[in-house]
C-alpha cells in the first residue's frame, strides 16, 4: 500500500488533486491510503511552499498546481 499525503489548505486545486489521485489509483488497482494535510506548519515541514503538494511514502514528488494524470500514473 502506498501512503499518499496531499498537502494543501483545502483549495479547489487541492481537492482536484485528491480526486485525481483517487481516480488513477482505482483505475490501476493500486491500494493507497490518502491523507489530506491542511495544517500550514505541517505543510511547511515538508519544504512545500506552493500547494497542492504530494508526498508518497515520505518523499515529496510534486508541489505547486494540480499534477497531470500522466504524472500521477507514473507515481503509482
Amino acid at each position: 500500500m502506498k501512503n499518499i499525503k496531499v498537502l494543501g489548505t483545502g483549495c479547489a486545486n487541492c481537492r482536484a488533486t485528491v480526486a485525481l489521485v483517487e481516480s488513477v489509483a482505482k483505475e490501476k488497482g493500486v491500494d493507497v491510503s490518502i491523507e489530506k494535510v491542511e495544517d500550514l506548519p505541517d505543510i511547511m515541514s515538508y519544504g512545500v511552499m506552493s500547494t497542492p503538494g504530494v508526498v508518497i511514502d515520505g518523499r515529496v514528488v510534486h508541489a505547486g498546481g494540480v499534477p497531470t494524470r500522466t504524472k500521477v500514473e507514473g507515481w503509482l
